[in-house]
């Protein structure tokens, strides 16, 4: 196997109805991968709209025209495969996993849920997946220590009106607010032909596949009139830094920081994942070396440093610690900043290295398995136009050097425009 690249075929086409389709032929098993990325996440809901894509990654598994609630995955879990779905600010994504005799089972129910999910949506179907969403939100946020840190980081990180202003779990108040007949124009409006990705990776060939693409979704209509996300690719650098501390009940503080640095699929992203490989990534890391293992000021399982793969605006760095027994938060952050504010001196190349046979592990783990490989095609072709694109991803790390590192430490995460977000227990005074 080549040490960068993508080393199997891509092959693409795109129907008359707009829907590109991506095929990534392996025939060493027989399994096949359905990814079905749609252009839609949060960063496209409106004023009022916010959770309309993560609630619709529920009401996809609720039934369509020809298929009843709860069918899709029993039919596909009944034919030995997996299937789950996912949303994030730039995107939502549907994909199983399941031998290759059944791919056409697999295309055509998710062609069904593309155009048959309005006509079966119905209020009370509405309502019960609006409950489910309202626990998710007390299960993963507000019932969890931490749980809201990413809720909180979004609005300090982007101004109102940033498409990345708002997680995807989005407000209870406008879920509550909107109507049927609203959810149903958001579905028409986003969840188009032409505006997915439709990828198969593993045992199946690309005219199979574009054949069966073509019978059941070739007959859906395309939406002409799709609108854009608001334009956020320019954050105002401001030159003051944003804090907020949060006192509640957590079992130690914790600090994270956070920096605006470079969308994902630009050359300065390469250098961000790299730097915060160097920074954050297991006990070789700085922030291991120097506060878990050397001035024993973070907990050792808490260090990390990594970034968020947004496309469409400046992707944040998160970097974040959590206090040893005895230690005060200030001692904490004062370390914290240490380590941070020294990647600017420079980096070895003996950490360099370290990052990047990491990374170079990470990549071929996910490229080994089919929906490892479907689902990084379909993020290629949704965010950057183009699935072979993706044979850059490793070529760009390892070219990645530490003057880079050291430059954009320099650039980026200074404390002119950083976010410090702390965690207090319940019973410590806010710092």
């Amino acid at each position: 196997m080549p040490e960068t690249g993508y080393p199997w075929p891509i092959e693409t086409t795109r129907l008359d109805n707009g829907l590109r389709v991506v095929v990534s032929e392996d025939r060493s098993v027989p399994v096949v991968a359905v990814n079905l990325w749609y252009d839609v996440g949060s960063r496209h809901e409106p004023e009022g709209q916010t959770g309309f894509a993560h609630l619709f990654e529920h009401l996809m598994f609720e039934g369509s025209v020809n298929v009843a609630k709860t069918e899709h995955m029993r039919l596909v879990q009944g034919a030995g495969g997996s299937l789950n779905a996912t949303t994030n600010p730039d995107r939502t994504n549907y994909f199983e996993t399941l031998p290759s005799e059944h791919l056409a089972l697999a295309l055509w129910l998710e062609a069904d849920r593309m155009g048959g999910l309005v006509p079966a949506l119905t209020q009370e179907t509405l309502d019960n997946q609006r409950e489910v969403v309202k626990n998710e939100r007390r299960q993963r946020y507000e019932n969890v220590p931490y749980g809201d840190a990413w809720l909180r980081l979004l609005p300090l990180l982007y101004p109102p009106g940033h498409p990345y202003h708002h997680a995807t779990i989005g407000s209870m108040a406008d879920l509550n607010a909107a109507d049927l007949a609203t959810f149903q124009a958001f579905h028409t409006t986003y969840y188009a032909p032409n505006n997915a990705v439709l990828t198969v990776a593993g045992d199946a060939s690309a005219s199979e596949v574009f054949a069966l693409a073509d019978r059941y979704f070739g007959r859906l209509l395309p939406q002409p009139d799709i609108p854009p996300a608001p334009d956020g690719r320019v954050v105002p650098a401001t030159g003051v830094p944003v804090r907020e501390t949060v006192t509640g009940d957590v079992p130690a503080p914790r600090i994270y920081l956070a920096h605006r640095t470079h969308p994902f699929g630009e050359p300065g992203y390469d250098v961000v994942t790299v730097l915060a490989t160097v920074l954050g990534s297991g006990r070789g890391s700085r922030l291991y070396r120097r506060l878990a293992d050397g001035a024993r000021l973070a907990q050792p399982d808490s260090v990390s440093a990594f970034g968020v793969d947004l496309a469409h605006g400046p992707a944040p760095l998160i970097i974040t610690a959590t206090a040893r027994d005895g230690v005060t938060v200030e001692q904490l952050e004062a370390g914290l900043v240490e380590v941070v504010d020294g990647l600017a001196d420079g980096v070895t190349e003996e950490e360099l290295d370290r990052a990047k046979a990491l990374l170079t592990t990470a990549w071929w783990r996910q490229l080994a398995t089919v929906d490892g490989r479907a689902d990084i095609l379909g993020r290629y072709a949704t965010q950057l136009g183009d699935p072979a694109r993706a044979g850059e991803r490793l070529a760009g790390w390892l070219s990645v050097t530490a003057e880079q590192v050291a430059e954009l430490a320099r650039d980026l995460l200074g404390a002119a425009d950083r976010v410090t977000l702390t965690y207090l227990p319940g019973d410590a005074e806010q710092a």
